[in-house]
């Protein structure tokens, strides 16, 4: 009881039920959602015919977190977790850790994270340049028909792709850019997307990750 509390009235679990958020990132493989009740973890399972969960927040201390995992455990699920950032300029150690669990997961996957939006539409993402997918593509994971606001600090995920593109797209590919040439600092420093009313409505309003 209370960790369904606590998912409910702390991390606005009741957004969710109404909203699942449940996305096709590649057909049979990957699939993408926020972060999913057991009864909706149950329901992907049954149509997708899941394999393993992608939990994105990283191991979490909230009550939607031991819920699903719970869940997770009792019907088979194979469990990764990988705590990556919504507002920060991504960390390439953090990028690498995604690429090998997209080589070594039970397939098909589901990932997430709390919304569904910019940490799950960046690793969908890289999903899609590691699968010979350009910038632009990789962008179109993350839109407003997921909850991604670029407009706010979540628009630095958005300029992690630009920077590829401005910087090695034709050139080198995606992996061996983010191993040898890569810049986090320089991404953080250039970047100036942030609107202050979007970013309201993100950080303040929806109360985002």
């Amino acid at each position: 009881m209370a960790a369904w509390a606590h998912s409910f009235f702390i991390d606005h679990a009741f957004f969710r039920l109404a909203w699942s958020n449940l996305g096709t990132v590649e057909p049979g493989v990957l699939y993408r959602s926020n972060h999913p009740t057991p009864f909706q973890l149950r329901r992907a399972v049954r149509a997708l015919g899941l394999k393993s969960v992608i939990n994105l927040r990283g191991d979490g201390r909230t009550g939607t977190d031991a819920l699903a995992r719970d869940e997770a455990r009792r019907i088979g699920l194979v469990q990764f977790d990988i705590g990556l950032e919504s507002r920060g300029a991504p960390k390439a150690e953090d990028i690498l850790r995604l690429v090998e669990v997209f080589r070594t997961m039970p397939r098909p996957a589901l990932m997430h994270c709390k919304s569904g939006a910019d940490r799950t539409g960046l690793a969908a993402g890289v999903w899609v340049m590691l699968h010979g997918g350009a910038a632009k593509d990789a962008l179109a994971q993350l839109t407003l028909r997921h909850g991604h606001i670029n407009r706010s600090n979540t628009g630095i995920l958005d300029a992690f792709f630009h920077q590829y593109a401005v910087q090695a797209e034709g050139r080198i590919g995606f992996f061996d850019w983010l191993v040898s040439e890569y810049d986090p600092v320089a991404l953080r420093a250039n970047f100036r997307g942030a609107g202050s009313l979007a970013s309201f409505v993100n950080d303040r309003l929806l109360r985002r990750e």
